[in-house]
């Protein structure tokens, strides 16, 4: 056991064996305590546990993850985070902020593991605590299709077959003009999903950004891509989870 600066016990049961093509690899789990749509959004119960519980429990079953780390400014998050098997890092208030970028969050990680653990990553993946219905295999995918690839970052998408488009003066500008009227006939879009992102970290150390001109992407389908942000998508969310018997 470690302890954090305020005295927590920080569990090691999380560590993993595999490293997937020897790149070491980090999950952080960005959980502030200041959200504004729900208060406690992070640890409110669904099904009974808090939200928070969920991407923690999936990134422990993910075997080419290395180290997985809730990074937070709030104690009580903190305490949820150990509960279900997460190391915590403490983020400072200045980088949990509404304006301030995951970016930051993730840079600061790195240098605290690196700093006081001296643990060092070739791969970073960001998991929001949003999405309770990803899957363990997803997670492997992402990390291993980067890795197999010259790409500096991957993003999970979610397939759409609305008529997507931008508003000028009034007026519609759809992404495809022409598209069919009936949705089973359209050509189908892609929108960008929280589910997962992965980056190399001297990508991510250089620019300060997830981003990058080279994304790959993986899609993700059904409940998988649910997230949640608004009162009505915990509505949502627990229906599944009844549905699933969970």
């Amino acid at each position: 056991m470690k302890s954090t600066p305020t005295g927590r016990s920080t569990p090691e049961i999380n560590r993993k064996k595999l490293m997937y093509k020897g790149l070491r690899t980090l999950a952080v789990i960005p959980a502030r305590g200041g959200s504004k749509e729900i208060p406690g959004k992070n640890i409110r119960p669904l099904a009974g546990r808090p939200l928070l519980a969920y991407t923690i429990e999936q990134a422990l079953a993910v075997p080419e993850l290395d180290v997985t780390v809730v990074s937070t400014d709030d104690g009580e998050i903190a305490d949820v985070a150990l509960r279900f098997g997460g190391r915590v890092v403490e983020r400072p208030a200045e980088l949990a902020g509404d304006e301030a970028p995951t970016e930051w969050a993730l840079i600061h990680a790195l240098d605290h593991l690196e700093q006081t653990a001296e643990e060092v990553f070739d791969l970073v993946v960001v998991l929001e605590p949003t999405s309770p219905f990803r899957r363990p295999e997803t997670i492997s995918r992402c990390i291993r299709e980067l890795a197999d690839s010259m790409a500096n970052s991957l993003l999970t998408l979610e397939e759409t077959y609305k008529n997507i488009g931008t508003r000028e003066n009034g007026l519609f500008r759809p992404v495809i003009p022409g598209q069919p009227r009936r949705r089973q006939d359209r050509q189908p879009l892609f929108v960008e999903s929280s589910t997962v992102y992965v980056c190399r970290v001297p990508h991510l150390r250089d620019t300060g950004w997830l981003v990058s001109d080279d994304w790959l992407s993986v899609v993700v389908r059904g409940n998988e891509a649910v997230d949640i942000n608004e009162l009505a998508d915990f509505v949502l969310a627990e229906s599944l989870m009844k549905d699933q018997g969970r």
